[in-house]
């Protein structure tokens, strides 16, 4: 028998971007500027949809997370690994909702 379990999923996607919302993104703005947050979330964009191209299907989301990891350490952009999460986490969003990531 298997149980649909979409329900649960949709509710901790929700309660993570709440999170996100309410904590996250404040502590970052606050350590940083306008346009640097503007540039890490555009790299993490990038280096996003990169990482869906290059190591697609189920299951390998570490694997994408060190290359988006890796890419913006290559163009620069070394900070804090919350902020890092915040600006994947942002862009996999935006991505989501545009339709570019499938799984």
């Amino acid at each position: 028998m298997m149980i649909d379990i979409t329900a649960v999923v949709n509710a901790v996607i929700a309660v993570v971007a709440a999170i996100i919302s309410a904590f996250v993104i404040p502590w970052i703005k606050s350590k940083t500027t306008a346009q640097q947050r503007e540039e890490l979330v555009a790299w993490a964009k990038i280096a996003v949809s990169a990482a869906e191209q290059i190591y697609s299907g189920a299951g390998r989301g570490k694997e994408k997370k060190q290359y988006v990891l890796d890419f913006l350490a290559e163009h620069g952009l070394v900070v804090d690994e919350e902020s890092v999460n915040a600006a994947i986490e942002a862009a996999v969003k935006q991505l989501n909702s545009a339709g570019i990531i499938i799984s």
